[in-house]
């Protein structure tokens, strides 16, 4: 994997502006899936999530909406979990199926073992949100929302307000383009 340091900010994540770090990971439909897959549509939305954490879980539905809405307007969603499975068990692969199975997931849900994707994107927490523009050009990072606590709100209102701006082809009227991810630590190894 490319050495992406140098396109990392202060608080090293990958900076606003920058391109999509690479990836090749396995998805839990059997299939390996790589940024080439996302290539070509208007937009594409990078969220790290896993099984267990429970602001995953409060925003869960949120993502499975945008996801869907989105998705039919030509914007490629996808779900990483680069947590570690010795320690997390139900963040296994296997888990992992199941919820995407459960859930009704109309993305792919990737398992990054190495962790080095994450490690290219900057991320720290799940959920973890990277929205690139159809140049794959990061132009907002950080929440799905700004209240989690109302799992019944799908709205999903600043990733929602960012995907708009980038759709409309003015990125550069995301009111915040770095919000701040709150969410449970990556586990790394």
């Amino acid at each position: 994997m490319p050495d992406y340091s140098t396109d990392f900010d202060s608080d090293n994540q990958l900076a606003i502006g920058r391109p999509a770090p690479d990836f090749n990971l396995p998805g839990v439909d059997d299939r390996n899936y790589s940024l080439d897959d996302f290539k070509g549509r208007k937009a594409l939305v990078v969220i790290f999530s896993c099984n267990h954490c429970p602001y995953v879980i409060k925003q869960e539905n949120r993502m499975i909406v945008l996801g869907k809405e989105y998705m039919a307007k030509d914007v490629g969603f996808v779900l990483i979990s680069a947590n570690d499975i010795v320690n997390y068990p139900q963040d296994s692969p296997a888990n992992m199926k199941k919820r995407a199975e459960q859930k009704g997931y109309p993305f792919p849900y990737l398992y990054n073992e190495a962790q080095d994707v994450a490690r290219a994107y900057g991320a720290q927490v799940t959920p973890h949100v990277y929205l690139f523009d159809g140049d794959m050009i990061l132009r907002y990072r950080g929440a799905i929302d700004v209240d989690m606590d109302n799992p019944g709100d799908s709205s999903g209102a600043l990733l929602r307000d960012a995907l708009d701006a980038v759709l409309a082809g003015v990125p550069e009227k995301i009111t915040d383009t770095r919000t701040r991810a709150i969410g449970c630590s990556i586990k790394w190894k």
